[in-house]
């Protein structure tokens, strides 16, 4: 049944409940982590989070709204176009006066000197958005040309691993491409296929290792991170130290000791360690358990639906966020290496939460569809 042609219903409030909380646990926590940089930069305890909540919640509140109120349809035929306008931003990062570069990365764009803007938090939505809807539409006209689907999907995932490796951005590349086979799988594609570029995304994996020896370095560090204690496997060890130091119940609210300069980036890919060193095992252990809920709904919306459009776009969302959440968190408990990717919801950064909140609108469209 075509979307225009659906009946509505109550969308998924649990979805909503869940998404809440882990927004609210993300300010609670940032609150207290914001309180200690004064003492190592030149700043109010809350002029980070109040960024965190005007540069971010609210326009992606909003970015949410809209997403909820669109008829499907319209957001299908839009979606072409989202993903050339991102692409479009993905190449002005790294125009002279447009582009922001920090750290040897060039990923931000300025936004009028107040603050700034990165282009590939939102290509995970617009490329998912993007596949959804061409892969949808030949599922439903039945185009038998296979190795035309499979070259064009090809090309396009090249243009966008050209652009993130040049950034780069190998992280939210990773993120990109798991998601994106995970809905090209999903659109049934023939299995040799899938295999392909399963052997492809392994190969592309080890050539970013070969041209950036600090890739290398960081699976060495995750194996023993003995091995440069105060260098990349100081991040890892401080971390374990970090969750490991909440015990069951935590120190408290506000009582965290490692966000005094000892855990490197704790608003950012390092606050699930301050979050379970204040809450302890039992807070963490609820993080993960409401990611695997916020999993649950999304998964079922996608069972739910008969339109192929909405059910690809359903799996695909709720693979990006869940894939992006067991890597960070499996990062801080030393299940994997170290990648520099934000906590869904929960980490500082305006653009990943507008992002990720816009995916999250989406799902709750596609709930209120009865089908």
């Amino acid at each position: 049944m075509r979307p225009n042609a659906t009946k509505k219903e109550k969308p998924d409030y649990l979805l909503l409940g869940i998404v809440a909380i882990l927004v609210l646990l993300g300010i609670m926590i940032l609150a207290s982590v914001s309180a200690a940089l004064p003492q190592q930069e030149n700043d109010s305890p809350i002029s980070m989070l109040l960024r965190h909540i005007i540069v971010g919640l609210l326009p992606g509140l909003g970015l949410g709204y809209v997403a909820y109120r669109m008829s499907l349809v319209t957001i299908k035929n839009w979606a072409p176009a989202m993903l050339l306008a991102n692409i479009a931003l993905l190449i002005a990062v790294f125009v002279p006066g447009i582009g922001i570069s920090a750290g040897g990365a060039s990923r931000w764009i300025n936004i009028f000197g107040f603050t700034s803007f990165q282009p590939s938090e939102f290509l995970k939505l617009t490329f998912i958005l993007y596949l959804a809807a061409w892969l949808s539409s030949r599922m439903r006209k039945k185009i038998g040309s296979v190795s035309l689907n499979f070259g064009a999907f090809l090309a396009i995932l090249g243009v966008i691993v050209l652009l993130l490796g040049l950034q780069p951005n190998v992280s939210t590349l990773g993120v990109i491409i798991v998601s994106a086979m995970i809905v090209y799988f999903l659109a049934g594609t023939p299995v040799r296929e899938n295999l392909l570029m399963l052997g492809g995304g392994i190969a592309l994996f080890f050539l970013f290792i070969k041209i950036a020896a600090y890739r290398f370095e960081r699976f060495l560090v995750f194996i023993s991170p003995d091995i440069e204690p105060m260098g990349m496997g100081y991040q890892m060890k401080q971390a374990l130290i970090t969750v490991g130091s909440g015990g069951i119940f935590g120190k408290g609210l506000g009582m965290s000791l490692q966000r005094f300069g000892f855990l490197p980036q704790p608003m950012a890919d390092s606050i699930f360690a301050i979050f379970s060193e204040e809450t302890g095992f039992i807070g963490g252990s609820v993080m993960i358990i409401l990611f695997l809920l916020l999993a649950w709904r999304g998964f079922l919306i996608g069972r739910k639906t008969n339109d192929s459009f909405a059910k690809l776009l359903c799996f695909g969302l709720t693979s990006w966020i869940l894939f992006q959440a067991f890597v960070n968190m499996g990062a801080m408990l030393r299940l994997l290496p170290l990648t520099g990717i934000p906590l869904p919801f929960v980490s500082y950064g305006g653009s990943a939460l507008m992002a990720e909140l816009a995916a999250i609108g989406l799902l709750l469209n596609i709930s209120k569809q009865k089908t």
